[in-house]
């Protein structure tokens, strides 16, 4: 018997992350461990879980998420945008609610590019006049 199962799929900077919800008890895993293991602050705790508490799927859905790339905040990001996705599909009545809040709109802001003859973005080296 195949398993139900909903999908979405999550960018923040250079994060990426496939978030996968299946009918269970509100269990959530990160790379195979649990989202405290994984996420050392409360904060990106509090980040993944908004799109689950705000529509009120915090015991309907058990959430694995495997992410790749980035920092850790821009993780909780990308998973807080998968699982989003994903309970849209799993019911298209929350989608208006998940748009207003702002969870299935991908944040553009990215990393400035290093420019030629400078240390980073903008930083220049010291000045020294001899």
């Amino acid at each position: 018997m195949a398993q139900v199962m909903f999908y979405g799929t999550g960018r923040r900077k250079n994060s990426v992350a496939r978030v996968f919800l299946i009918p269970g008890e509100g269990n959530v895993i990160i790379n195979n461990k649990p989202i405290s293991e994984y996420f050392g602050r409360r904060t990106l705790e509090m980040v993944v879980r908004q799109p689950i508490e705000l529509t009120g799927a915090d015991s309907r859905f058990d959430i694995r998420a495997k992410v790749l790339g980035g920092g850790i905040s821009g993780q909780a990001g990308a998973i807080k945008m998968g699982i989003a996705r994903a309970l849209t599909q799993a019911d298209p009545n929350l989608r208006p609610l998940l748009k207003k809040a702002g969870f299935l709109t991908r944040d553009p802001r990215m990393k400035e590019r290093r420019k030629y003859g400078l240390k980073k973005a903008r930083k220049a080296s010291q000045f020294s006049k001899r």
